[in-house]
């Protein structure tokens, strides 16, 4: 991850980096802001927007809302006004993969949103055309990070690296889940991370998108989503501190 402004000692120095963090709901958030230092609040666009100091590093903590268009607005106002030098998109997602248990974290490697269908017009399924592809990819070394650091924090769990795929609709369909598998080989599914990876191509910010899983995205998808969503999110929390803590 290539950031301007990197922390020195030297007090010419350009500015600190500054990470932005987005989760959809109260809950993929609340915990990160409630242990900000020095926190200050803005409201743009209808969202709240933290910045201040977690694990002594400069962040910006928002929840964005639900949905594609939420979070890609959400993703570009960090990038274009807080100056995000690099965005981590927290929450949580379905399983498509038998072997991905409830509580396991998959980290993108690239994001793909599987709602979006000009097939008919020569384009990839996913594919928004103008974009080059339907896939944004994320940045690898945070992905790295990521990666390690969640093994080291949350031992108890597996932790995964690979595509995830995004939708304005909740998963809890089996025919859906399979579709989503053979089409984009996708490990889970959510409803927010392949907007905020869009936006941040354009702005050209690394990014990475953590989930935590919560659900099999199957018939059994929405009780297990109320049941697990607060004890999972826990793991995704320690994962951002002990990234922040090794940036």
């Amino acid at each position: 991850m290539k950031v301007p402004g990197a922390a020195s000692d030297n007090r010419n120095s350009e500015r600190r980096i500054m990470i932005g963090i987005i989760g959809a709901m109260p809950e993929e958030v609340s915990g990160l802001a409630a242990q900000m230092e020095q926190a200050k609040e803005t409201k743009i666009a209808g969202m709240l927007f933290y910045s201040g100091l977690l694990e002594g590093k400069e962040v910006t903590v928002v929840q964005s809302g639900v949905g594609k268009v939420n979070a890609g607005i959400c993703a570009y106002i960090l990038a274009d006004h807080f100056r995000a030098d690099a965005v981590i998109n927290t929450g949580i997602a379905g399983s498509l993969k038998n072997e991905i248990d409830i509580g396991d974290i998959v980290i993108s490697t690239d994001t793909v949103q599987h709602d979006v269908d000009v097939t008919v017009w020569g384009y990839e399924p996913g594919q928004v055309p103008g974009t080059g592809g339907a896939a944004f990819t994320a940045d690898e070394e945070l992905v790295n990070l990521a990666e390690t650091v969640c093994r080291d924090c949350n031992p108890e769990i597996r932790t995964w690296r690979g595509r995830i795929v995004s939708g304005d609709q909740f998963i809890s369909d089996t025919e859906v889940k399979d579709r989503l598998v053979k089409t984009f080989g996708a490990y889970c599914a959510e409803m927010e991370g392949a907007a905020v990876a869009q936006a941040c191509c354009l702005s050209r910010t690394p990014f990475v998108i953590l989930r935590a899983i919560c659900d099999k995205a199957d018939g059994s998808a929405v009780a297990d989503n109320i049941h697990f969503t607060d004890e999972v999110l826990k793991r995704n929390d320690r994962l951002i501190r002990g990234m922040l803590q090794r940036l």
